[in-house]
């Protein structure tokens, strides 16, 4: 077997284990190591601040996602260890980028920091914005309502693998058989072919109009009564048969319902505020000063036209 499949292997069967282990072990567990480097707990931990905080929640209850992370970190590791070894650390201009590379992190952690600082600030005194959270509920009151639902029972049959008319015929003969007593869901069971709902006979749980495909939403709502079955309808699917099972009108959403969500809303807006307030001060700094002669040097003309062809010529040949 080879080192490289080795290590692979390795950080495989250790990631298939690896929401008990990460959870209980120390910064300066050794994870996984070949003969150049260490992978401890700590570089692991220090690796997932580089992700989305929403993303780093979930991460560790995938063993697949660990694994990946783990052998590219272990690959990085490695060949910046030979890197170190050949010298490249000495290099001027590797020098700097790594030094540029420190300040991304440094800034990136400084972002985080002020994002903290705000979150705190705004929580501290939240309820100060519980009566403009009861404002914006009164001013908007139309985006918390909620609109009429059903919930329904279908049968379908798919015209991707038959003609339309073959599909109504189907429909047709569904129609016929509910008319003189049948039971719908177990029809549904035995022949409709939405896989997603045919063991539970036919059932979608409550929808709005908009949730679903306008031929479908449009006979569904069209129906009165609990109990009442449509005509075959046509749909971007197919034709369905259609039982409406019960009506859910429109409502309006009380402000307690909807009274964390405002306050999530606003929140996040003071936060964003004052993110961009201190990259404004940055960006506004009367101490700021440019070197305009050094800022042109960066410019590089751009090649008239018969240099261009020339340049192409040449590449080309």
């Amino acid at each position: 077997m080879k080192p490289a499949v080795a290590t692979l292997m390795l950080i495989a069967a250790i990631a298939g284990g690896s929401s008990i282990a990460l959870a209980q072990g120390a910064p300066d567990d050794v994870i996984a190591e070949n003969a150049t480097v260490k992978l401890t707990r700590a570089d692991y931990e220090a690796e997932l601040q580089r992700l989305p905080a929403a993303s780093r929640a979930g991460f560790a209850s995938d063993p697949r996602r660990i694994t990946t992370l783990l052998n590219n970190m272990l690959v990085g590791k490695t060949m910046a260890a030979e890197g170190r070894k050949g010298g490249l650390d000495r290099d001027p201009l590797v020098q700097r980028r790594m030094a540029l590379e420190a300040e991304k992190v440094l800034a990136e952690a400084e972002a985080q920091r002020i994002e903290a600082l705000a979150g705190a600030e705004f929580d501290a005194k939240v309820a100060l914005y519980l009566p403009k959270a009861r404002e914006r509920y009164l001013v908007d009151k139309d985006k918390f309502v909620v609109p009429e639902e059903i919930e329904a029972s279908h049968i379908l049959f798919l015209t991707n693998a038959r003609s339309e008319a073959a599909a109504l015929a189907l429909a047709q003969q569904v129609e016929a058989k509910l008319a003189v007593g049948a039971d719908f869901a177990a029809l549904a069971r035995e022949l409709s072919e939405d896989q997603a709902t045919k063991s539970g006979g036919g059932h979608l749980s409550w929808f709005g109009a908009k949730q679903m495909d306008p031929g479908f939403a449009k006979a569904a709502f069209a129906l009165k009564n609990a109990g009442d079955v449509s005509p075959p309808v046509l749909s971007r699917f197919g034709y369905h048969v259609i039982r409406l099972d019960g009506r859910r009108p429109q409502r309006q959403k009380s402000f307690d319902e909807v009274k964390d969500q405002l306050i999530a809303d606003m929140r996040q807006a003071y936060v964003t505020e004052q993110q961009a307030l201190k990259v404004a001060a940055i960006r506004n700094d009367p101490a700021l000063k440019v070197n305009q002669t050094a800022l042109d040097t960066l410019i590089v003309p751009m090649p008239d036209a018969a240099t261009m062809r020339r340049l192409m010529l040449e590449q080309s040949q």
